[in-house]
């Protein structure tokens, strides 16, 4: 893995945020406590002015009209969709993204140094905190399909033109996954176990859904090795970060600000064994399990979907649909890109990130 990139010094001092405020995160208690987080935020001193999402891909929208304004940082106030948001709105230009993590997972908080369940200690991070520059991976696939209540992902001109119609562009700071791991999020999105947070909350969604899943297979591609046909069950995860799914240490000793991302892959596991490698996972001791996880450096990963005769191909996406997940957000179907790009996002984290 290649440098820690850090912007020299701390950061400057903050007169001036924009807040950018999911009040849905946490499933809804963000919206029911903001009062503290306003009460925080105004006998901390700082300048600050706050935009309410009011759906799915309002926080890119509003994030976009800021990336020339004169606010110092533009901070993402909720959990990691949240912070993805609010990332692809400002990628790419001289905004500086801060967090005050209010949400289930929080890992690309936790990855940058940005204390969690601490709401002062992250208020001090935006005042004093240390300024760095982490890469992003590029994604593209066929949209997401309309859900029960959730719509399709809109396409943002901020985020890039895909190469064929139908087509979405995102850009993802944390994680990439698909599969099972994505299935997780979709409960999650409808609703399920909605009375608990944080890591808890992702073990019963993950239970739930490894008890439900249905194999597929699919055609994959790691940088510019030859391609491998595979049975999906078990888990794949493009990753900038150690931890998702609330501090599940996915790819051990990862960190967002090196040259590459990570691939994690495990695949034909049986039900068994997804659900004996929780465990492991949670400690991130499941590399070289049953001779079937690996991880490795990654720049780019292609996944698609197999044809009637079983060639991989670009016409169309599994069935029922593989849904991809970008930061905990399900974005897209395959087939699907995924490219690392270095320096994308200027970010405020704490001095000491993990595994740095």
């Amino acid at each position: 893995m290649a440098g820690f990139k850090s912007d020299a010094g701390a950061g400057s001092p903050v007169p001036r945020i924009a807040c950018i405020a999911n009040p849905n995160a946490r499933d809804g208690k963000l919206g029911r406590n903001f009062h503290k987080v306003e009460a925080a935020l105004e006998s901390s001193g700082i300048e600050h002015d706050v935009f309410m999402t009011e759906g799915t891909g309002h926080a890119i929208e509003i994030a976009s009209g800021l990336r020339d304004s004169d606010y110092d940082l533009v901070v993402a106030i909720g959990g990691d969709g949240t912070v993805h948001e609010v990332a692809n709105g400002i990628r790419d230009s001289p905004m500086r993204l801060g967090i005050i993590p209010m949400g289930n997972g929080d890992d690309f908080a936790r990855a940058i140094g940005v204390p969690l369940k601490d709401l002062q200690g992250a208020i001090s991070i935006l005042k004093e905190g240390t300024d760095y520059t982490v890469g992003g991976i590029r994604v593209e696939g066929l949209k997401a399909p309309d859900h029960p209540g959730i719509p399709s992902p809109r396409h943002y001109p901020v985020t890039g033109d895909p190469s064929r119609d139908g087509n979405l562009v995102r850009w993802s700071f944390l994680e990439c996954d698909g599969g099972v791991t994505s299935s997780i999020n979709r409960m999650k999105d409808e609703g399920h176990f909605s009375w608990i947070s944080g890591q808890k909350k992702y073990t019963f969604l993950a239970i739930k859904a490894i008890l439900s899943w249905k194999s597929q297979m699919a055609w994959i591609r790691v940088d510019d090795k030859p391609g491998t046909k595979v049975d999906l069950t078990g888990l794949f995860a493009m990753m900038q970060a150690e931890t998702f799914g609330g501090g599940y240490k996915v790819a051990p000793g990862m960190h967002p600000f090196g040259d590459s991302a990570s691939i994690v892959l495990g695949f034909g596991l049986s039900k068994t064994q997804m659900l004996r490698v929780m465990g492991p996972l949670e400690k991130g001791k499941h590399v070289g399990r049953w001779g079937k996880i690996t991880m490795e450096p990654c720049r780019s990963f292609e996944i698609r979907a197999l044809d009637s005769e079983g060639n991989p191909t670009q016409e169309h996406g599994h069935d029922p649909p593989l849904f991809i997940s970008l930061d905990g957000e399900i974005s897209m179907t395959t087939p699907v890109r995924f490219e690392y790009h270095e320096e994308q996002l200027k970010v405020r984290g704490g001095p000491s990130p993990p595994n740095t």
